[in-house]
């Protein structure tokens, strides 16, 4: 999405992601830990990742899913670190685009870049491809983070996501914030709120 001059499809956006995700030191430090547990924890199944950016969140499912990113160098990079992920326009005519193809959907840090409208339109565009009482998991910055990225348009907290969820027909089953309490995201860039909703059965 674009805001104010800024495009995550721009190849400055992809150098600056790029160069956050593999920072030396938080690869020592094992920074993405706790998100890998809180991931695996969600017991999500074969999940379709949209906006996975360079595939950090399947490689937390230790691989089982695929990817999806319209910054085709994201999707690149990804496929690169032998993953599977498509452009839109490439997952349309891949063999994954499929009635209830997958167990859950994940967009991690993808609705804050858009509008609500927006968002739940993108939702939509893939409920198709989700099983019967599917999960979608949607997870976004909270103020700390929300502020780091000029890229964001706007900020997604646990009631707009709600909205998100309710306006593409899911029935919201629970949130919570990650990986401290709430407060903690008014100075802790890496805080996010969690919200999981369910696709009906009908």
């Amino acid at each position: 999405m674009i805001d104010g001059g800024f495009d995550t499809r721009d190849p400055n956006y992809t150098a600056r992601l790029v160069a956050i995700q593999s920072a030396w030191w938080k690869k020592w430090l094992d920074v993405q830990a706790p998100y890998r547990w809180n991931l695996k924890r969600l017991h999500l199944g074969f999940t379709l990742d949209v906006g996975c950016g360079i595939g950090r969140n399947i490689v937390n499912l230790d691989g089982h899913g695929v990817g999806l990113d319209h910054n085709a160098d994201f999707v690149e990079i990804a496929r690169t670190r032998g993953l599977q992920a498509f452009t839109p326009e490439g997952f349309r005519a891949s063999p994954f685009n499929a009635a209830e193809r997958f167990d859950s959907i994940l967009l991690a840090h993808v609705v804050e870049h858009m509008t609500e409208a927006e968002a739940t339109n993108l939702v939509r565009e893939y409920l198709p491809c989700l099983k019967r009482d599917g999960r979608i998991v949607l997870i976004a910055p909270q103020e700390a983070g929300y502020r780091s990225d000029p890229t964001h348009v706007q900020f997604m907290n646990f009631e707009a996501l709600r909205r998100v969820a309710g306006a593409a027909g899911l029935t919201h089953l629970r949130e919570y914030s990650f990986p401290f309490a709430r407060s903690v995201g008014r100075y802790f860039r890496h805080n996010e709120f969690v919200s999981i909703s369910r696709k009906s059965a009908a």
